[in-house]
């Protein structure tokens, strides 16, 4: 390693915020090693390594020559054993990390409900617990819905709205959360690789504005120039029965979208904002400015086949409304 360079090791490489971390990391002066278990598109300016970050061997061969770590890797929807594979792994990163010399690990977890939580978010906690009990100073942030273009809970929001004039609406869709904008968490990984901590510590990651899961898909409707969609209310209709019609109307992978559904049922506020003061970063891009910015990354915006017959169909009517 060149003298002064600073490298740190990206986990989670080629995933939504690992690509969006990427070029932050860059402007703020550091030499980017991504792992994966995937090789690299042609052309990638930053240093590939292949590996997977539940073996010993490969995670310290990444780690050797690196000072810190962003660790962004989430197996939800992995088979029925993710839980247990999430936790092992997240020991054999923390104890590699010991053993190389690191000096910070950075993981983006998720927001912990009050209530019990979803196998998923339990399954975010205890990979944030095994990384903090490591010998190396780790930082955990929570984060709930991360709006940006290529986020998983975004684009099931995105597509409800735009794809349902008439909208079932189960009792859930009224738990609140603070959805936060990919600009607003990328700021946060990249300021917590420095910021000074005496141990290791856990920091939510709020959007500015507590918004039901209801008035999160009004507003993404009006961004998008579309109507309020008609509600019926069901209160007998569960999470996981809701599931299999966000199955059907979203683009999400259904293992994947179950457990996100699942994970709404409770409120995921935070329980403060310390670290937006701790890095100056108070002013953070309220939700609809964050839709706005989501959609017009979304080079899709219209799906084809019967879904693309829909939105074309909904954004005219809304036009010849307006």
């Amino acid at each position: 390693m060149a003298s002064g360079e600073r490298r740190v090791l990206l986990t989670g490489a080629t995933g939504f915020v690992g690509g969006a971390v990427r070029p932050a990391l860059r402007r703020a002066g550091w030499t980017v090693r991504c792992l994966s278990r995937r090789p690299p598109r042609p052309g990638e300016r930053d240093d590939w390594v292949l590996g997977d970050v539940g073996d010993t061997a490969s995670i310290r061969a990444a780690m050797n020559g690196c000072e810190a770590a962003l660790y962004l890797v989430h197996g939800m929807g992995e088979g029925n054993d993710f839980h247990a594979r999430e936790v092992a792994a997240a020991r054999v990163f923390a104890q590699a990390a010991g053993a190389v010399g690191l000096r910070r690990v950075v993981y983006l977890g998720g927001m912990i409900p009050r209530a019990r939580a979803s196998e998923h978010l339990q399954s975010r906690r205890e990979v944030g617990e095994a990384l903090r009990a490591g010998p190396v100073a780790a930082v955990e942030l929570r984060a709930s819905m991360i709006v940006g273009h290529g986020s998983l809970s975004w684009l099931i929001v995105r597509d409800l709205a735009a794809r349902l004039p008439v909208m079932v609406l189960p009792a859930w869709l009224r738990s609140r959360t603070q959805p936060v904008a990919i600009d607003d968490v990328v700021a946060a990984l990249v300021a917590a690789l420095e910021t000074p901590l005496a141990e290791s510590a856990v920091f939510d990651l709020p959007g500015p504005d507590i918004l039901s899961g209801a008035a999160i898909l009004d507003q993404t409707a009006a961004v998008m120039g579309l109507g309020r969609a008609r509600r019926i209310e069901v209160p007998f209709l569960t999470p996981h029965l809701s599931s299999l019609w966000v199955r059907f109307v979203t683009r999400a992978r259904w293992s994947v979208a179950r457990q996100v559904v699942v994970g709404l049922t409770h409120d995921l506020l935070a329980d403060s904002d310390e670290l937006w003061r701790r890095i100056g970063h108070e002013r953070r891009v309220p939700f609809v400015e964050a839709a706005r910015r989501a959609l017009a990354a979304d080079l899709a915006a219209t799906a084809p086949g019967v879904w693309g017959i829909i939105e074309r169909w909904r954004t005219a009517t809304a036009r010849t409304a307006a």
